[in-house]
């Protein structure tokens, strides 16, 4: 790279990073954030599950509510219940396979009963309600009830949420919003789920 090139390319890139320390400089609130994963692609639950990870490797403490998936065998939970992560785990599966409104509700509500008792916990820094989205749209739990205990949760307290679907009122509260968008996934190529990659 030719001096001249080399000098523009840092001049550019000097204009970055003062946008960048401006950025950061003016983001000086502090408070729990709440976070919608939502959307018909692959990686929701990964991307709570990463972040619980994060949290923990801070030192921090985390709990999970797992609304969907609890029959699964599932690696994530193999790991941070082993470095101290608290799960309250649905443990009826997928809602398609049981087909029983009554026991899915009974279910839903126990653990969004556990849900409710860590989003009220002061020492619990991150809580992710996975799956969560699902039980909302089913009814099984009411929304305006889980809007509020989102709302009301200690001050420092993170939570992130996941599911496809979010209802428009979870993303209105929320201060963070992703949606996983579909492009290709190996499943509609008729490839099996994997232990280790999907579960």
């Amino acid at each position: 790279m030719s001096d001249t090139n080399n000098e523009k390319h840092q001049q550019r890139q000097q204009k970055v990073k003062d946008k960048v320390d401006e950025r950061i400089a003016a983001a000086q609130i502090e408070k729990g954030i709440f976070q919608v994963i939502t959307g018909n692609g692959k990686g929701k639950s990964t991307s709570g599950f990463g972040t619980v990870t994060r949290c923990v490797g801070h030192g921090m403490k985390a709990a999970v509510c797992q609304f969907i998936k609890g029959t699964w065998p599932c690696g994530e939970r193999n790991l941070l219940q082993g470095a101290g992560v608290e799960f309250a785990i649905m443990n009826t599966g997928f809602t398609w396979e049981t087909q029983n409104k009554e026991s899915d509700t009974a279910a839903a509500q126990a653990t969004w009963q556990e849900a409710k008792r860590m989003l009220c916990d002061e020492s619990i820094n991150l809580v992710l309600l996975d799956e969560i989205t699902y039980m909302i749209t089913y009814g099984y739990i009411d929304l305006e009830e889980a809007l509020e205990v989102i709302s009301n949760r200690p001050a420092m307290q993170s939570v992130i949420v996941t599911g496809r679907g979010a209802h428009r009122k979870l993303t209105d509260l929320a201060d963070t919003v992703s949606e996983v968008r579909n492009v290709k996934h190996a499943f509609d190529a008729g490839v099996k789920a994997q232990i280790g990659f999907d579960y």
